[in-house]
C-alpha cells in the first residue's frame, strides 16, 4: 500500500526544489504531477531563466494559457541546442575537386582541374585556396572585354557537381568575381540566398603589353561579416548539394 503526503506538504517541499528535481518529482504520480506543475511554482523559475518566454503565457488565444512549466521546458531545450557543437561534415577536402574555366565565346582562355588534396589549406582554417595554373597570356584588351567564368566543385568519382559560380566579367585589369550562393534548405523559396558568397580572383602579373594569369584564388565568404567561413562550415554547406547524390 503506497502512501502519499498531503498536497500541502508537497507544495511546501516543491517550493524548495530546483527545476530538474521538480520535473523528476512530477513523474512520481498524478497527484505529484499536479502539485509540481502548477504555474505558481514555475512562473518565477521561468521568469528568472527565460523572461522573454514568460510573456507568451497568455498568448495561446481563446482565453487559454501556456503553462509556465511548458515554457521553461522550451527555453531549456533551445538553450541546450545552442550550446551543441555542429556535427562534423561527412565530406572532407579529399573528396572534392575544383574546376575553373574561363572562356570567351567558343574560345577557352583558361581551364584547370585541381583535387583539393593537392592544394595547401589556409593556416587559419578558412575555406580559401590559391590554385596555381600554368601561365596563361592574353592581351590586356581582352581582359577589358567581357568573358565568362565558371567554378564547379566536383565530388570524387564524378558522383556529383555543384556550380559555385557562373558569371561574366565586368571588365577591368583586376578580375574579381563574387556571386551569392543559394540556400541549402530544401523548403526555402526559389532564389533565396544563403548569406554566403563565392569569391574568385584571377591573380595576374603584367608582362610586356600583356596580362599573365599565374593563379586562381577561390573561397567562400559571409555576406554579413564579409569574412571567410571555416573549412568545416563550407563542407557542411556543400554536402547539402553533393552528398544526396553520393551513395
Amino acid at each position: 500500500m503506497s502512501f502519499e503526503p498531503p498536497w500541502q506538504v508537497l507544495v511546501l517541499v516543491a517550493n524548495r526544489l530546483d527545476p530538474k528535481t521538480l520535473a523528476m518529482a512530477s513523474c512520481v504520480s498524478k497527484s505529484w504531477f499536479l502539485s509540481m506543475s502548477s504555474d505558481c511554482l514555475w512562473q518565477p523559475i521561468c521568469s528568472t531563466h527565460f523572461p522573454y518566454l514568460s510573456s507568451l503565457h497568455f498568448s495561446a488565444g481563446g482565453g487559454s494559457t501556456v503553462p509556465y512549466r511548458r515554457l521553461y521546458t522550451l527555453g531549456r531545450m533551445s538553450s541546450k541546442r545552442r550550446l551543441q557543437k555542429p556535427p562534423k561534415p561527412h565530406l572532407s577536402l579529399h573528396h572534392l575537386i575544383f574546376t575553373v574555366d574561363v572562356h570567351k565565346g567558343n574560345s577557352v582562355i583558361l581551364s584547370t582541374v585541381k583535387p583539393l588534396s593537392e592544394i595547401d589549406t589556409d593556416p587559419g582554417g578558412v575555406f580559401r585556396f590559391d590554385i596555381g595554373v600554368c601561365d596563361v597570356e592574353f592581351a590586356v584588351v581582352d581582359m577589358l572585354d567581357g568573358f565568362r567564368l565558371t567554378w564547379n566543385v566536383v565530388l570524387e568519382g564524378y558522383k556529383g557537381v555543384f556550380t559555385m559560380m557562373d558569371c561574366e566579367s565586368k571588365g577591368g585589369p583586376h578580375q574579381w568575381f563574387t556571386e551569392e550562393l543559394p540556400s541549402p534548405g530544401c523548403c526555402s523559396s526559389a532564389g533565396a540566398g544563403s548569406g554566403m558568397v563565392a569569391e574568385l580572383m584571377l591573380g595576374s602579373r603584367e608582362s610586356v603589353g600583356r596580362m599573365v594569369v599565374e593563379k586562381v584564388n577561390v573561397g567562400m565568404m559571409s555576406v554579413l561579416s564579409w569574412r571567410y567561413v571555416s573549412i568545416d562550415d563550407a563542407l557542411r554547406y556543400l554536402q547539402h548539394f553533393l552528398v544526396t547524390s553520393w551513395v
